[in-house]
């Protein structure tokens, strides 16, 4: 249990990041798995247009220390390569 002042103040905190933090993922999340739904359906336009909106919501995630900055670049790049590999199948 926290005895100091600033231990409780620190508590308040980290449990009020820890909300905006866990809100933000989900954001991200939801975004990259419109993209993978518009891939599985084969919808090559449409996960075109998803890849541009989840493109910022990943570079979000990585500014805020969501989301390492390489790992968001990987996540992208392997979307980007699906979606090509798409239009190339089609």
């Amino acid at each position: 249990m926290a005895n100091h002042k600033s231990s409780k103040t620190r508590i308040r905190r980290n449990a009020r990041r820890a909300d905006i933090n866990a809100a933000r993922r989900g954001r991200m999340r939801t975004f990259v798995k419109k993209v993978e739904a518009a891939i599985a359906a084969g919808d090559a336009l449409e996960a075109e247009q998803a890849l541009r909106a989840a493109q910022p919501e990943l570079a979000r995630a990585a500014s805020k220390s969501i989301l390492h900055a390489r790992t968001a670049s990987r996540k992208l790049s392997r979307l980007s390569a699906r979606i090509v590999k798409l239009k190339a199948a089609a």
